[in-house]
């Protein structure tokens, strides 16, 4: 079985086409938590419509995302786990596909894929253990092996994505790649869409003598990683 968790924040306006786009999917399998962090627009209110199919828990304060997902997979049964956004919408062969890839690659902690985010297309790549340490080209929707599941860091705000993978990384596990686009994201306030193109990053602004907040939570986020890694 394959246990999807959805970390929910004040997602009311997607959260009911991530659900059904869930649902939906060919591969049956399944079971559905959404863990809801102290959201107060109302959104884990569209979820009762669904008449039981999703478990529901509730934080008793805001945590943040990956306070909520590792309060989900440690209530989660399945031994496969699908971490979904709660803006995200799948493709309905998604699942199939990371499964039975998954299957094939008996020496694989997880499977991944590429992905829309908006316009966008963001393409990844075979997993490359080296070309990892030096930048994420993974997505947190990616489908992970239970036993091999480390938790997120729920100190970081940024990066989680990275941080997860480098840590199943340092633990022996490797990654497989599906060359495929398996869900579409929307754009939000919030996540990737935060932050600016890569170039950005690379223009030297405190020579110039102006400061960025967005640049400095960046810079600070990035440290974070590289010293826990070691990068």
């Amino acid at each position: 079985m394959i246990s999807v968790i959805i970390p929910l924040y004040n997602n009311k306006k997607t959260i009911e086409k991530t659900v059904k786009s869930i649902l939906s999917q060919t591969y049956r399998n399944l079971e559905i938590i959404m863990v809801d962090d102290a959201s107060d627009d109302g959104g884990a209110e569209n979820i009762k419509k669904f008449n039981g199919r999703i478990k529901v828990f509730y934080g008793d304060g805001h945590h943040g995302a990956n306070w909520a997902r590792n309060f989900g997979a440690r209530r989660a049964e399945g031994n496969c786990l699908f971490f979904c956004d709660a803006d995200v919408i799948l493709k309905k062969n998604a699942l199939e596909i990371l499964k039975k890839t998954l299957d094939k690659n008996k020496n694989a902690s997880f499977a991944y894929s590429s992905f829309k985010l908006g316009w966008k297309k963001f393409i990844s790549q075979p997993f490359d253990a080296e070309a990892l340490r030096r930048q994420n080209y993974i997505s947190t929707m990616s489908l992970i092996s239970r036993k091999d599941f480390p938790g997120f860091d729920e100190h970081l705000e940024k990066f989680q994505d990275w941080d997860l993978w480098l840590t199943i990384l340092k633990r022996g596990g490797v990654g497989v790649f599906v060359p495929e686009i398996l869900f579409y994201a929307k754009p939000s306030r919030r996540g990737k869409s935060k932050w600016f193109p890569s170039f950005f990053y690379k223009i030297p602004w405190n020579k110039l003598g102006i400061k960025i907040k967005a640049l400095e939570e960046y810079d600070n986020a990035l440290k974070k990683i590289e010293v826990k890694h070691g990068l």
